[in-house]
Protein backbone atom coordinates (compact mmCIF):
# COMPACT_ATOMS: atom_id res chain seq x y z
CA UNK A 1 0.00 0.00 0.00
CA UNK A 2 1.32 3.42 -0.91
CA UNK A 3 2.51 5.57 1.97
CA UNK A 4 0.54 8.82 2.23
CA UNK A 5 2.66 11.94 1.95
CA UNK A 6 2.25 14.67 4.56
CA UNK A 7 -0.34 17.30 3.69
CA UNK A 8 0.89 20.86 3.37
CA UNK A 9 -1.43 23.62 4.47
CA UNK A 10 -1.18 26.44 1.95
CA UNK A 11 -2.89 29.78 2.25
CA UNK A 12 -5.10 30.62 -0.75
CA UNK A 13 -2.98 33.76 -1.12
CA UNK A 14 0.01 31.61 -2.09
CA UNK A 15 -1.71 30.73 -5.35
CA UNK A 16 -1.45 34.34 -6.49
CA UNK A 17 1.37 34.96 -8.92
CA UNK A 18 3.03 38.10 -10.22
CA UNK A 19 4.59 38.75 -13.61
CA UNK A 20 7.96 38.23 -11.94
CA UNK A 21 7.41 34.53 -12.60
CA UNK A 22 8.44 35.16 -16.22
CA UNK A 23 11.70 36.71 -15.04
CA UNK A 24 12.26 33.49 -13.11
CA UNK A 25 11.45 31.52 -16.25
CA UNK A 26 14.01 33.60 -18.16
CA UNK A 27 16.71 32.82 -15.59
CA UNK A 28 15.89 29.11 -15.82
CA UNK A 29 16.06 29.34 -19.62
CA UNK A 30 19.56 30.86 -19.44
CA UNK A 31 20.72 28.22 -16.96
CA UNK A 32 19.49 25.44 -19.25
CA UNK A 33 21.30 27.12 -22.17
CA UNK A 34 24.60 27.23 -20.29
CA UNK A 35 24.03 23.69 -19.03
CA UNK A 36 23.84 22.33 -22.56
CA UNK A 37 26.68 24.42 -23.91
CA UNK A 38 28.98 22.94 -21.27
CA UNK A 39 27.55 19.48 -21.85
CA UNK A 40 27.80 19.44 -25.64
CA UNK A 41 31.30 20.80 -26.19
CA UNK A 42 32.76 17.29 -25.94
CA UNK A 43 30.41 16.03 -28.67
CA UNK A 44 31.41 18.79 -31.09
CA UNK A 45 35.10 18.22 -30.39
CA UNK A 46 34.91 14.41 -30.56
CA UNK A 47 36.41 14.10 -34.07
CA UNK A 48 39.15 16.62 -33.20
CA UNK A 49 40.10 15.05 -29.87
CA UNK A 50 39.76 11.54 -31.26
CA UNK A 51 42.18 12.33 -34.05
CA UNK A 52 44.67 14.15 -31.80
CA UNK A 53 44.78 11.53 -29.03
CA UNK A 54 43.88 8.36 -30.94
CA UNK A 55 40.77 7.54 -28.91
CA UNK A 56 38.78 4.48 -29.94
CA UNK A 57 34.98 4.46 -29.95
CA UNK A 58 35.16 2.53 -26.67
CA UNK A 59 37.39 5.25 -25.15
CA UNK A 60 34.91 7.94 -26.11
CA UNK A 61 32.03 5.78 -24.89
CA UNK A 62 33.75 5.48 -21.50
CA UNK A 63 34.20 9.26 -21.30
CA UNK A 64 30.47 9.72 -21.96
CA UNK A 65 29.72 6.88 -19.52
CA UNK A 66 31.64 8.73 -16.78
CA UNK A 67 29.39 11.75 -17.21
CA UNK A 68 26.27 9.59 -17.11
CA UNK A 69 27.48 7.70 -14.04
CA UNK A 70 28.13 10.94 -12.15
CA UNK A 71 24.80 12.34 -13.38
CA UNK A 72 23.03 9.28 -11.99
CA UNK A 73 24.86 9.49 -8.65
CA UNK A 74 24.30 13.24 -8.45
CA UNK A 75 20.58 12.93 -9.09
CA UNK A 76 20.29 10.58 -6.12
CA UNK A 77 21.22 13.52 -3.90
CA UNK A 78 20.42 16.59 -6.00
CA UNK A 79 16.65 16.54 -5.61
CA UNK A 80 16.88 15.93 -1.87
CA UNK A 81 19.55 18.64 -1.52
CA UNK A 82 17.45 21.20 -3.40
CA UNK A 83 14.40 20.35 -1.29
CA UNK A 84 16.47 20.85 1.87
CA UNK A 85 18.51 23.92 0.88
CA UNK A 86 15.75 25.61 -1.09
CA UNK A 87 15.74 26.57 -4.74
CA UNK A 88 18.08 29.56 -4.55
CA UNK A 89 20.94 27.96 -2.62
CA UNK A 90 20.53 24.57 -4.26
CA UNK A 91 20.74 25.99 -7.79
CA UNK A 92 23.72 28.16 -6.84
CA UNK A 93 25.68 25.17 -5.56
CA UNK A 94 24.89 23.06 -8.63
CA UNK A 95 25.88 25.70 -11.15
CA UNK A 96 29.08 26.62 -9.34
CA UNK A 97 30.21 22.97 -9.32
CA UNK A 98 29.46 22.33 -12.98
CA UNK A 99 31.11 25.58 -14.12
CA UNK A 100 34.35 24.71 -12.34
CA UNK A 101 34.18 21.22 -13.88
CA UNK A 102 33.59 22.67 -17.36
CA UNK A 103 36.73 24.79 -17.01
CA UNK A 104 38.66 21.73 -15.80
CA UNK A 105 38.27 20.09 -19.23
CA UNK A 106 40.85 22.53 -20.58
CA UNK A 107 43.53 21.06 -18.29
CA UNK A 108 42.36 17.44 -18.55
CA UNK A 109 45.51 16.16 -20.26
CA UNK A 110 47.74 17.68 -17.55
CA UNK A 111 46.17 16.03 -14.52
CA UNK A 112 45.21 12.96 -16.57
CA UNK A 113 48.49 11.19 -15.71
CA UNK A 114 47.57 11.19 -12.02
CA UNK A 115 44.00 10.13 -12.71
CA UNK A 116 45.24 7.31 -14.97
CA UNK A 117 47.44 6.11 -12.11
CA UNK A 118 44.53 6.07 -9.67
CA UNK A 119 42.27 4.26 -12.13
CA UNK A 120 45.06 1.78 -12.84
CA UNK A 121 45.08 0.76 -9.18
CA UNK A 122 41.52 -0.55 -9.55
CA UNK A 123 42.30 -2.26 -12.84
CA UNK A 124 41.05 0.41 -15.28
CA UNK A 125 43.75 1.05 -17.89
CA UNK A 126 43.43 4.38 -19.72
CA UNK A 127 45.78 6.81 -21.42
CA UNK A 128 46.38 10.13 -19.66
CA UNK A 129 44.09 12.00 -22.06
CA UNK A 130 41.18 9.59 -21.65
CA UNK A 131 41.61 9.47 -17.87
CA UNK A 132 41.71 13.27 -17.60
CA UNK A 133 38.54 13.71 -19.60
CA UNK A 134 36.83 10.95 -17.63
CA UNK A 135 37.58 12.89 -14.42
CA UNK A 136 36.36 16.19 -15.87
CA UNK A 137 33.18 14.65 -17.27
CA UNK A 138 32.48 12.94 -13.94
CA UNK A 139 32.71 16.26 -12.07
CA UNK A 140 30.53 17.94 -14.71
CA UNK A 141 27.87 15.25 -14.33
CA UNK A 142 27.75 15.73 -10.57
CA UNK A 143 27.17 19.47 -10.90
CA UNK A 144 24.71 19.35 -13.81
CA UNK A 145 22.50 16.84 -12.00
CA UNK A 146 21.16 19.74 -9.91
CA UNK A 147 19.85 21.77 -12.85
CA UNK A 148 16.49 20.18 -13.54
CA UNK A 149 15.44 19.42 -9.93
CA UNK A 150 16.10 23.07 -9.01
CA UNK A 151 14.46 24.47 -12.16
CA UNK A 152 11.32 22.34 -11.79
CA UNK A 153 11.05 23.23 -8.12
CA UNK A 154 11.21 26.92 -9.10
CA UNK A 155 8.42 26.34 -11.65
CA UNK A 156 6.26 24.59 -9.05
CA UNK A 157 6.82 27.53 -6.66
CA UNK A 158 6.11 30.30 -9.13
CA UNK A 159 3.61 28.94 -11.69
CA UNK A 160 0.03 27.69 -11.30
CA UNK A 161 -0.75 24.22 -12.61
CA UNK A 162 -2.25 25.42 -15.89
CA UNK A 163 1.00 27.25 -16.81
CA UNK A 164 3.59 24.74 -15.64
CA UNK A 165 3.94 22.73 -18.85
CA UNK A 166 4.31 25.95 -20.85
CA UNK A 167 6.88 27.36 -18.40
CA UNK A 168 8.74 24.05 -18.42
CA UNK A 169 8.69 24.00 -22.21
CA UNK A 170 10.06 27.53 -22.36
CA UNK A 171 12.95 27.01 -19.95
CA UNK A 172 13.63 23.56 -21.42
CA UNK A 173 13.96 25.26 -24.82
CA UNK A 174 17.19 26.68 -23.42
CA UNK A 175 18.70 23.21 -23.81
CA UNK A 176 18.15 23.49 -27.55
CA UNK A 177 19.49 27.04 -27.69
CA UNK A 178 22.62 25.82 -25.90
CA UNK A 179 22.87 22.88 -28.27
CA UNK A 180 22.60 25.13 -31.34
CA UNK A 181 24.98 27.83 -30.03
CA UNK A 182 27.68 25.24 -29.32
CA UNK A 183 28.25 24.03 -32.92
CA UNK A 184 28.43 27.66 -34.07
CA UNK A 185 30.80 28.97 -31.41
CA UNK A 186 32.99 26.01 -30.49
CA UNK A 187 34.32 25.23 -34.00
CA UNK A 188 35.11 28.92 -34.52
CA UNK A 189 37.02 29.14 -31.23
CA UNK A 190 38.78 25.83 -31.87
CA UNK A 191 39.89 26.71 -35.41
CA UNK A 192 41.22 30.12 -34.31
CA UNK A 193 42.58 29.44 -30.83
CA UNK A 194 42.49 25.68 -30.18
CA UNK A 195 40.17 23.37 -28.27
CA UNK A 196 41.68 24.46 -24.93
CA UNK A 197 40.03 27.88 -25.22
CA UNK A 198 36.73 26.37 -26.30
CA UNK A 199 36.43 24.82 -22.85
CA UNK A 200 37.67 27.97 -21.06
CA UNK A 201 35.23 30.34 -22.78
CA UNK A 202 32.17 28.12 -22.44
CA UNK A 203 33.03 27.09 -18.89
CA UNK A 204 33.16 30.71 -17.75
CA UNK A 205 29.57 31.52 -18.73
CA UNK A 206 28.08 30.00 -15.60
CA UNK A 207 29.74 32.49 -13.27
CA UNK A 208 28.02 35.41 -15.00
CA UNK A 209 24.68 33.65 -14.57
CA UNK A 210 25.34 33.11 -10.85
CA UNK A 211 25.59 36.86 -10.29
CA UNK A 212 22.18 37.44 -11.90
CA UNK A 213 20.58 34.49 -10.10
CA UNK A 214 21.78 35.48 -6.65
CA UNK A 215 20.76 39.10 -7.22
CA UNK A 216 17.27 38.46 -8.61
CA UNK A 217 15.83 35.17 -7.41
CA UNK A 218 13.95 34.63 -4.19
CA UNK A 219 10.98 32.61 -3.01
CA UNK A 220 7.51 33.99 -3.93
CA UNK A 221 6.80 34.72 -0.28
CA UNK A 222 9.68 37.17 -0.02
CA UNK A 223 8.95 39.00 -3.26
CA UNK A 224 5.16 39.16 -3.11
CA UNK A 225 4.73 39.33 0.65
CA UNK A 226 2.65 36.15 0.66
CA UNK A 227 2.82 33.64 3.53
CA UNK A 228 5.67 31.19 3.09
CA UNK A 229 4.83 27.60 2.34
CA UNK A 230 6.18 25.38 5.15
CA UNK A 231 9.12 23.13 4.26
CA UNK A 232 8.22 19.48 4.76
CA UNK A 233 10.70 16.63 4.43
CA UNK A 234 9.48 13.69 2.34
CA UNK A 235 11.40 10.41 2.48
CA UNK A 236 12.44 8.53 -0.61
CA UNK A 237 10.98 5.39 0.93
CA UNK A 238 7.51 6.91 0.93
CA UNK A 239 7.92 8.19 -2.64
CA UNK A 240 8.98 4.79 -3.97
CA UNK A 241 5.76 3.18 -2.75
CA UNK A 242 3.69 5.23 -5.21
CA UNK A 243 2.93 4.08 -8.75
CA UNK A 244 3.02 7.74 -9.82
CA UNK A 245 6.72 7.88 -8.92
CA UNK A 246 7.47 4.83 -11.02
CA UNK A 247 5.48 6.21 -13.96
CA UNK A 248 7.80 9.22 -14.05
CA UNK A 249 10.94 7.21 -13.28
CA UNK A 250 10.43 4.64 -16.04
CA UNK A 251 9.40 7.34 -18.50
CA UNK A 252 12.74 9.06 -17.88
CA UNK A 253 14.68 5.78 -18.02
CA UNK A 254 13.26 4.95 -21.45
CA UNK A 255 13.46 8.35 -23.15
CA UNK A 256 16.37 10.33 -21.65
CA UNK A 257 19.00 8.05 -23.25
CA UNK A 258 17.78 8.99 -26.72
CA UNK A 259 18.52 12.66 -26.08
CA UNK A 260 22.02 11.73 -24.93
CA UNK A 261 22.54 10.01 -28.29
CA UNK A 262 21.56 13.21 -30.10
CA UNK A 263 23.81 15.31 -27.91
CA UNK A 264 26.97 13.19 -27.87
CA UNK A 265 26.85 11.31 -31.18
CA UNK A 266 25.02 13.35 -33.83
CA UNK A 267 28.14 15.42 -34.69
CA UNK A 268 29.97 12.11 -35.18
CA UNK A 269 27.06 10.77 -37.26
CA UNK A 270 27.40 13.63 -39.75
CA UNK A 271 31.19 13.36 -39.74
CA UNK A 272 31.21 9.57 -40.17
CA UNK A 273 28.22 9.13 -42.49
CA UNK A 274 28.33 12.32 -44.56
CA UNK A 275 31.98 13.32 -44.27
CA UNK A 276 31.41 16.76 -42.71
CA UNK A 277 34.44 18.54 -41.26
CA UNK A 278 34.48 20.46 -37.97
CA UNK A 279 33.77 23.70 -39.81
CA UNK A 280 30.85 22.14 -41.71
CA UNK A 281 29.01 20.64 -38.74
CA UNK A 282 27.34 23.89 -37.67
CA UNK A 283 24.46 24.36 -40.16
CA UNK A 284 22.80 20.91 -39.90
CA UNK A 285 23.22 20.71 -36.12
CA UNK A 286 21.92 24.25 -35.63
CA UNK A 287 18.92 23.37 -37.77
CA UNK A 288 18.21 20.29 -35.66
CA UNK A 289 18.16 22.27 -32.43
CA UNK A 290 16.21 25.18 -33.87
CA UNK A 291 13.48 22.70 -34.79
CA UNK A 292 13.85 21.09 -31.36
CA UNK A 293 13.18 24.48 -29.74
CA UNK A 294 9.82 24.63 -31.49
CA UNK A 295 8.99 21.19 -30.16
CA UNK A 296 9.90 22.11 -26.60
CA UNK A 297 7.61 25.14 -26.50
CA UNK A 298 4.97 23.51 -28.71
CA UNK A 299 4.64 20.40 -26.56
CA UNK A 300 4.09 22.46 -23.42
CA UNK A 301 1.77 24.84 -25.27
CA UNK A 302 -0.39 21.97 -26.57
CA UNK A 303 -1.15 20.43 -23.18
CA UNK A 304 -1.60 23.85 -21.51
CA UNK A 305 -4.03 24.88 -24.27
CA UNK A 306 -6.04 21.68 -23.89
CA UNK A 307 -6.30 22.28 -20.13
CA UNK A 308 -7.55 25.82 -20.70
CA UNK A 309 -10.20 24.41 -23.04
CA UNK A 310 -11.55 22.16 -20.31
CA UNK A 311 -9.64 18.93 -20.90
CA UNK A 312 -8.44 17.06 -17.84
CA UNK A 313 -4.76 17.25 -16.93
CA UNK A 314 -4.50 13.52 -17.63
CA UNK A 315 -5.99 13.73 -21.13
CA UNK A 316 -4.05 16.90 -21.99
CA UNK A 317 -0.62 15.66 -20.95
CA UNK A 318 -1.00 12.23 -22.54
CA UNK A 319 -2.47 13.53 -25.79
CA UNK A 320 0.50 15.87 -26.19
CA UNK A 321 2.91 13.04 -25.34
CA UNK A 322 1.23 10.70 -27.87
CA UNK A 323 1.56 13.28 -30.65
CA UNK A 324 5.25 13.67 -29.82
CA UNK A 325 5.87 9.92 -29.56
CA UNK A 326 4.42 9.36 -33.04
CA UNK A 327 6.53 12.17 -34.47
CA UNK A 328 9.75 10.43 -33.36
CA UNK A 329 9.10 7.24 -35.36
CA UNK A 330 10.43 8.45 -38.77
CA UNK A 331 13.96 8.72 -37.34
CA UNK A 332 14.36 4.99 -38.04
CA UNK A 333 15.11 6.01 -41.66
CA UNK A 334 17.69 8.73 -40.84
CA UNK A 335 20.78 6.54 -41.25
CA UNK A 336 19.66 5.40 -44.72
CA UNK A 337 19.05 8.89 -46.15
CA UNK A 338 21.81 9.97 -48.53
CA UNK A 339 21.17 13.70 -48.13
CA UNK A 340 22.70 15.61 -45.21
CA UNK A 341 19.63 17.82 -45.01
CA UNK A 342 17.23 14.88 -45.31
CA UNK A 343 18.92 13.25 -42.32
CA UNK A 344 18.95 16.56 -40.45
CA UNK A 345 15.20 16.97 -41.07
CA UNK A 346 14.38 13.52 -39.66
CA UNK A 347 16.66 13.97 -36.65
CA UNK A 348 15.34 17.50 -36.09
CA UNK A 349 11.75 16.24 -36.08
CA UNK A 350 12.67 13.54 -33.58
CA UNK A 351 14.57 16.01 -31.39
CA UNK A 352 11.60 18.40 -31.42
CA UNK A 353 9.26 15.56 -30.50
CA UNK A 354 11.58 14.49 -27.68
CA UNK A 355 11.54 17.99 -26.24
CA UNK A 356 7.76 18.23 -26.46
CA UNK A 357 7.43 14.82 -24.81
CA UNK A 358 9.97 15.83 -22.17
CA UNK A 359 8.23 19.14 -21.36
CA UNK A 360 5.10 17.19 -20.44
CA UNK A 361 6.96 14.37 -18.73
CA UNK A 362 8.83 16.86 -16.55
CA UNK A 363 5.52 18.42 -15.52
CA UNK A 364 4.08 15.15 -14.20
CA UNK A 365 5.78 15.33 -10.75
CA UNK A 366 4.22 18.75 -10.06
CA UNK A 367 0.88 17.42 -11.39
CA UNK A 368 0.92 14.38 -9.11
CA UNK A 369 2.89 15.37 -5.99
CA UNK A 370 2.84 18.18 -3.40
CA UNK A 371 5.52 20.84 -3.82
CA UNK A 372 7.85 19.62 -1.02
CA UNK A 373 8.23 16.32 -2.91
CA UNK A 374 8.66 17.63 -6.48
CA UNK A 375 12.45 18.01 -6.58
CA UNK A 376 12.93 14.64 -4.90
CA UNK A 377 10.71 12.88 -7.44
CA UNK A 378 12.52 14.66 -10.27
CA UNK A 379 15.82 13.58 -8.71
CA UNK A 380 14.78 9.92 -8.66
CA UNK A 381 13.63 10.17 -12.28
CA UNK A 382 16.83 11.93 -13.26
CA UNK A 383 18.84 9.10 -11.72
CA UNK A 384 16.87 6.60 -13.78
CA UNK A 385 17.37 8.67 -16.93
CA UNK A 386 21.10 8.90 -16.29
CA UNK A 387 21.34 5.13 -15.75
CA UNK A 388 19.60 4.71 -19.08
CA UNK A 389 22.15 7.13 -20.52
CA UNK A 390 25.00 5.01 -19.13
CA UNK A 391 23.58 1.95 -20.84
CA UNK A 392 23.01 3.71 -24.17
CA UNK A 393 26.58 5.09 -24.09
CA UNK A 394 28.01 1.60 -23.81
CA UNK A 395 25.54 0.18 -26.34
CA UNK A 396 26.09 2.92 -28.92
CA UNK A 397 29.87 2.73 -28.61
CA UNK A 398 29.77 -1.05 -29.07
CA UNK A 399 27.43 -0.83 -32.06
CA UNK A 400 29.68 1.72 -33.77
CA UNK A 401 32.90 -0.09 -32.86
CA UNK A 402 31.75 -3.40 -34.34
CA UNK A 403 29.27 -2.40 -37.09
CA UNK A 404 30.06 1.22 -37.91
CA UNK A 405 26.32 1.81 -38.49
CA UNK A 406 23.81 4.10 -36.82
CA UNK A 407 20.80 2.11 -38.11
CA UNK A 408 20.27 0.06 -34.89
CA UNK A 409 20.69 3.20 -32.76
CA UNK A 410 17.96 5.09 -34.65
CA UNK A 411 15.60 2.08 -34.52
CA UNK A 412 15.88 2.11 -30.72
CA UNK A 413 15.14 5.84 -30.74
CA UNK A 414 12.07 5.39 -32.94
CA UNK A 415 10.23 3.01 -30.62
CA UNK A 416 11.30 4.31 -27.20
CA UNK A 417 8.64 7.01 -26.72
CA UNK A 418 5.58 4.96 -27.60
CA UNK A 419 6.81 2.25 -25.24
CA UNK A 420 7.42 4.83 -22.49
CA UNK A 421 3.96 6.35 -22.86
CA UNK A 422 2.39 2.90 -22.62
CA UNK A 423 4.25 2.26 -19.36
CA UNK A 424 3.26 5.68 -17.94
CA UNK A 425 -0.40 5.08 -18.75
CA UNK A 426 -0.31 1.57 -17.28
CA UNK A 427 1.15 2.80 -14.00
CA UNK A 428 -0.86 6.02 -13.71
CA UNK A 429 -3.97 5.84 -15.91
CA UNK A 430 -5.48 9.00 -14.42
CA UNK A 431 -2.39 10.87 -13.14
CA UNK A 432 -4.06 10.82 -9.73
CA UNK A 433 -2.58 13.31 -7.28
CA UNK A 434 -0.77 11.83 -4.29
Amino acid sequence: MATPLPRVAVSPQVERRTNFRWVVCGLLFLAATINYIDRQVIGILKPTLQQQYGWSEIDYGDIVFAFQLAYAIGFVFAGRLVDRLGTKKGFTLALAVWSVAALAHAEATRYGVGVAGVLGVVGLKYSASVAGFIAARFALGLGESGNFPAALKAVSEWFPLRERALATGIFNAGTNVGALITPLVVPWITIRYGWYWAFVVTGGLGFAWLIAWWSLYDAPARITGEPAEPITSVSWTSLLTHRQTWAFVLGKFMTDPIWWVYLFWIPDFFSRTHGLSLGELGPPIVTIYLVADLGSVGGGWLSSTLIRRGWTVNASRKTAMLVCALAVVPIVFAARVNSVWGAAALIGLAAAAHQGFSANLFTLPSDMFPRPAVASVVGIGGTAGAIGGMLIAKLTASILQFTGSYVPVFIIAGVAYLAALAVIHLLSPRLARV
